[in-house]
């Protein structure tokens, strides 16, 4: 089962200095159909004004996801930790017990990120924070895992849920794999391009909802940059 969730249809809005849209219920959006996919809770596309992002503020026992598409989103938080992620790379704060951040745009140019919530395995936990590059270059024609918490994938940052988010870059006509397994769930979203993943189409920024496919087979209708939360 695939669902095409187009981006022109989901929640959010402009705000001023942020434009967000919500592939799940989020703030002022609510859909009872769209509440989680599988661990997945949250799925926020955002752009960040120039000189603008989020004050600081608490979050606790959710593993948060950012990928950046656009520019670069600088993090501070009640840790000590400091750090600018750019784009392609990503960045991983897993909330715990709790913990206060900020997220700025210091950069001269709008930011663009995905904002992706994970529901961990159990509550409670030390919080932290880490970021790290992951080359376009190094995922071209296939998937590499950014974050996750299955024990075999060593070389991705870690967070504590039974899930796992990917990467991949497709040139136009090209065509990689995705082992899901039967009885996973799958979210997945070209941040920019067009693909089509088992005989269903996407354009840039939709969501395709996934599940009870064993192998998922994406073709790039258009160079495309894609990002999948196999999660659990």
């Amino acid at each position: 089962m695939i669902e095409l969730r187009p981006f022109n249809g989901l929640g959010g809005g402009h705000h001023g200095w942020l434009d967000s849209r919500h592939h799940f219920s989020f703030a002022g959006y609510h859909d009872d159909a769209r509440i989680n996919w599988g661990r997945l809770r949250v799925w926020n596309d955002d752009e960040i004004a120039a000189g603008s992002g989020f004050d600081p503020h608490p979050h606790a026992n959710m593993e948060i996801i950012t990928y950046v598409t656009q520019g670069a989103i600088t993090h501070k938080d009640s840790l000590g930790n400091t750090g600018r992620t750019e784009a392609g790379d990503v960045q991983v704060m897993s909330a715990g017990t709790g913990i206060r951040h900020s997220e700025y745009n210091l950069e001269k140019e709008t930011t663009k990120l995905f904002q992706i919530w994970i529901v961990p395995n159990e509550r409670g936990g030390a919080p932290y924070w880490d970021a790290k590059p992951f080359p376009k270059d190094a995922r071209a024609g296939r998937f590499v895992t950014l974050a996750s918490g299955i024990a075999s994938d060593t070389d991705a940052l870690p967070i504590r849920a039974d899930a796992r988010v990917a990467g991949a870059t497709l040139a136009a006509g090209t065509t990689t794999e995705y082992r899901l397994g039967v009885g996973r769930y799958a979210y997945l979203v070209a941040a920019r391009g067009a693909i089509e993943i088992n005989g269903v189409r996407a354009g840039t920024r939709d969501g395709l909802a996934i599940a009870d496919e064993d192998l998922l087979r994406v073709t790039a209708l258009e160079e495309s940059e894609i990002v999948l939360v196999d999660a659990g």
